[in-house]
């Protein structure tokens, strides 16, 4: 039965200073404290329909997660009203209720696997390891998640601000981005015809995350600069209000992101694992993750909410020096050079948000060396994966924490893979020609060349059944 009470949400301050905000008001702080917003969604009218119904719910958008050669949906519900192909918006009810729905721009986001993976659990100390596959999604990391929903918000302002005849309130989206965002919004924005603006860190991503946005027709500004420089320069040239910030500040992409929590409790029966292990730059998806699994414990759906560990690349870890000293404030840093370079952010900007989720869910931070998270990725690639560098850095967290006895024997884990490791075959290539700096590369493994020669072949064949 449908919820008779009407759904809504709003912005707030995540500080309590008192006020709401239209979701679809181009504001992105509080303008009392200058603090971050947060989507705020109406609980009591949620809960109009019971625990047990969200699930049958949920789960009955997943079982007609296709459509018929005519377009609709099996169940003959039109696909504009539910997206089943999306992950997102099979959860628009505890996305963005007051999005109308001719307004949604997907691309096929969510809905990613979840899988066992023994053997690199063994490898790592882990003994029910899983791996949450988000970098399977259209352009090929988590970000996808929080940019429908953001994308779709500003197709809203745009078409309301046409039909009343006004001057565009918004011309264009713009964000700062170490790669995989600036991938994902040039995507979103082109599917909806809007205008994209990326500002990247001149020559500090790699080639394929730089091709995703000029393909996709974006206008890439790379900068001599850091990420946090061109966060600088995205944030003063979005004041004026007809450039919108795509970056996680606006808690629009944290509504998306955050269905990636309630995608693994469904996933796993509507149970919660032990542990949920995620790399850490910016520390949106950090903040996403604990509120998507606090609101399906509110309503119901899950029983308990499991501990989070968040984790950063040693050499750009404000966040874990900040857990270190009890959360006392944030130091940011200058980050050095890290084969993780989406996570390369010495300034996070959600850092208030992340602080606020790992205390409320006894939440760790952990740090991973460049050796660490190298050799991690390189034993996930030998049991059947293909981890990019952050994932690495996840792993190899989640290694530390199993030796210090702080993850402990039995308990289930699940580890967070963020993008497609095909984004950084650069980094795949160096491991194993051994010219990543400050990493041995335990696990190397290159082409054997030989003579068109069958005793040759035959005997290099034995040599490496032996080895």
């Amino acid at each position: 039965m449908e919820n008779v009470v009407p759904l809504s949400c709003w912005y707030q301050c995540i500080r309590g200073c008192p006020g709401r905000h239209d979701v679809f008001e181009v504001i992105y702080r509080c303008p009392t404290c200058d603090g971050l917003l947060e989507v705020v969604h109406d609980s009591q009218a949620l809960k109009e329909r019971s625990g047990v119904a969200w699930r049958g719910l949920f789960d009955q958008r997943s079982a007609v997660n296709r459509v018929s050669s005519q377009g609709s949906e099996v169940s003959g519900q039109p696909p504009a009203a539910s997206h089943p192909l999306s992950g997102v918006w099979a959860r628009r009810e505890w996305v963005l209720p007051t999005l109308r729905p001719e307004h949604i721009v997907s691309l096929g986001e969510g809905f990613t696997p979840l899988v066992p993976s023994p053997r690199l659990g063994r490898s790592l100390g882990l003994d029910d390891l899983w791996i949450k596959q988000c970098g399977i999604s259209h352009t090929g990391s988590f970000k996808d998640l929080g940019m429908t929903v953001l994308v779709s918000a500003v197709a809203q302002i745009m078409a309301d601000s046409d039909r009343r005849g006004t001057a565009a309130a918004v011309r264009a989206v713009a964000c700062a981005s170490t790669g995989d965002t600036s991938a994902a919004l040039a995507a979103y924005a082109a599917a909806a015809g809007i205008p994209a603006i990326v500002f990247l860190p001149r020559g500090k991503i790699s080639t394929a995350q730089l091709i995703q946005p000029i393909a996709h027709g974006a206008a890439v500004l790379a900068l001599d600069a850091d990420f946090d420089g061109c966060m600088h320069i995205v944030r003063e040239v979005t004041r004026d209000n007809s450039i919108y910030l795509a970056n996680s500040m606006n808690s629009l992409r944290v509504e998306g992101q955050k269905t990636v929590g309630i995608e693994i409790a469904q996933q796993l029966g509507w149970q919660t694992p032990d542990w949920i292990v995620l790399p850490a730059g910016n520390l949106g998806n950090v903040s996403a993750l604990a509120k998507g699994l606090a609101l399906a414990h509110e309503l119901g759906l899950i029983a308990r909410l499991p501990r989070l560990a968040a984790a950063q690349a040693e050499r750009a870890n404000p966040f874990y020096r900040a857990y270190q000293a009890g959360f006392a404030q944030l130091q940011p840093i200058t980050a050095g050079p890290t084969a993780a370079s989406a996570i390369r952010i010495g300034d996070p900007v959600s850092y208030e948000k992340a602080a606020r989720a790992l205390q409320q869910c006894d939440g760790v931070v952990e740090q991973a060396n460049e050796d660490e998270l190298a050799d991690a990725a390189a034993l996930a690639d030998r049991a059947g994966l293909y981890a990019c560098p952050h994932t690495g850095v996840a792993l190899a967290g989640a290694a530390r924490l199993a030796r210090r006895g702080v993850i402990q024997a039995g308990q289930r884990v699940v580890v967070i893979s963020t993008a497609h490791g095909l984004k950084f075959s650069e980094f795949k290539v160096g491991y194993h020609e051994g010219t990543l700096q400050d990493v041995i590369g335990r696990h190397r493994n290159l082409p054997i060349e030989l003579p068109a020669d069958v005793a040759a072949v035959r005997g290099a064949i034995e040599r490496w059944l032996n080895r």
